[in-house]
């Protein structure tokens, strides 16, 4: 029996693929699931919901709900974070600024993404002040970051807390199952590499049923991808984007590489309208219609769900396992059910050649009783090293250096490295006015 504390739990992100994985793991039947959420309302929902699901699965658990965060994690093995500090609004509210003062989206890692600066300042706190709990009521729990900033918070916890398990997750290396399926390969005879940084991967390594599968999306591209592209849709990542990446650099975008979810990198395909109607991108569309408007529907369809208690759950979301990492990783380590999956650690045995050890970087981990163990990898063309060292490792160094040094200075440096800063005013404009944001006055404490 183990205890897997779920902080952040009205989450409409993960809060349901969690639900569904745990009711559908036999290996964790008898475990403990406390949900734990500062909004009672999606709390509550999510509880119902886990409470039915369990039920119609017929496997038994010990359900827990509560709004202390200390009382969630006492006795756990498992301590997930899901949180969003503020909430879409607050990120919103700060988009409306940038975009004021000149910014768009297309390579903004700080600015124009969901890892903005006034939002990470509140993710980092709430991130070691849930480390800090860990390390006081169970020290030996494995701590799980599932909400973002992952690049910087892997990378700021673990220099700090070495002492600590850690393991940081981010299901965009799924997208190599997507690329398979649609130049019509199985993803279950595949294997891959796919190294790099959080929301910077890469496939380096392709093989099908033991060939190299280069070859096969080589020639889909030569022969099918135009067809392709006339009906998929925007920020595809097998649109005409990912493909002049994979020309350019001659290993593929995987994930949220190339995609809004991580940036939108790189600016040049976001230079004007015109070049994003070349390439088929539409980041704005992407992050109002998917991942807002997606994310409220979700959050609307579990509270209606739980609601409706007349009709089985599954009715509504069918028992079938999602493609999220975190409780498969918790079944390899409590149970003793060895695999490899992709993880965020840090980069302390030069598991990617190039970038610095005591950076965070996303690799193949072989995961077991024992813990986790990172599996060194081929590393990445030197190009897209160097690219990664300006575009996410220079930035991420900066963010946290001004994170400790609370020098206002610092976070104005951190603006200019965004590709749409053209001057110290105009981020020293942009700071200030995001700075006045009523729900900021921690941060600007901080920064004063």
């Amino acid at each position: 029996m183990v205890k897997i504390s779920i902080i952040g739990a009205g989450s409409a992100m993960f809060s349901l693929s969690l639900i569904k994985d745990i009711c559908l793991t036999p290996s964790l039947e008898g475990s403990v699931i406390s949900f734990m959420d500062i909004d009672e309302q999606r709390l509550n929902s999510a509880y119902s919901l886990c409470e039915r699901y369990a039920k119609e699965a017929n496997i038994q658990l010990t359900l827990e709900k509560t709004t202390d965060r200390r009382e969630s994690i006492r006795g756990a093995d498992f301590v997930l974070l899901a949180a969003l500090v503020g909430g879409h609004q607050r990120l919103k509210d700060g988009w409306d600024i940038a975009q004021k003062h000149g910014y768009r989206f297309g390579g903004s890692l700080h600015v124009m993404h969901d890892e903005g600066f006034w939002i990470n300042f509140d993710q980092l706190r709430l991130m070691e002040s849930v480390m800090q709990d860990i390390l006081e009521i169970c020290p030996n729990a494995w701590y799980m970051l599932v909400s973002n900033p992952v690049m910087a918070g892997v990378t700021y916890l673990q220099r700090k807390y070495p002492q600590a398990k850690l393991a940081g997750f981010c299901h965009g290396s799924n997208g190599v199952k997507a690329v398979a399926e649609v130049i019509g390969l199985d993803p279950e005879h595949i294997t891959y590499e796919i190294p790099g940084v959080n929301h910077f991967i890469w496939l380096t390594e392709f093989r099908y049923k033991g060939e190299n599968a280069f070859p096969i999306l080589d020639r889909w591209i030569e022969e099918k991808s135009a067809a392709y592209i006339e009906t998929c849709a925007t920020c595809d990542w097998l649109g005409p984007k990912a493909i002049d990446l994979y020309k350019k650099f001659g290993v593929f975008p995987i994930g949220d590489t190339g995609n809004p979810g991580g940036g939108s990198w790189p600016a040049w395909h976001h230079a004007d309208e015109a070049t994003e109607l070349l390439y088929k991108e539409d980041p704005q569309a992407w992050w109002r219609d998917l991942y807002f408007a997606g994310g409220a529907a979700g959050v609307e369809k579990i509270q209606k769900v739980s609601e409706n208690t007349a009709e089985n759950v599954m009715d509504s979301f069918p028992p079938v396992h999602s493609s999220e990492p975190m409780i498969p990783f918790i079944e390899a380590i409590a149970c003793d059910v060895p695999r490899v999956m992709i993880l965020n650690i840090l980069n302390d045995s030069s598991y990617v050649p190039g970038i610095p050890q005591d950076f965070q970087v996303e690799i193949p981990c072989y995961v077991s009783g024992i813990g986790v163990q990172g599996i060194k990898t081929k590393g990445l063309p030197k190009p897209l090293i160097n690219f990664a060292l300006r575009d996410r490792v220079a930035p991420v160094e900066l963010e946290l250096q001004a994170y400790e040094s609370g020098n206002y200075g610092d976070l104005v440096q951190l603006i200019m490295m965004d590709p749409w800063t053209r001057s110290e005013q105009q981020a020293r404009a942009l700071l200030d006015e995001i700075l006045e944001l009523p729900s900021l006055a921690a941060m600007r404490e901080h920064f004063n």
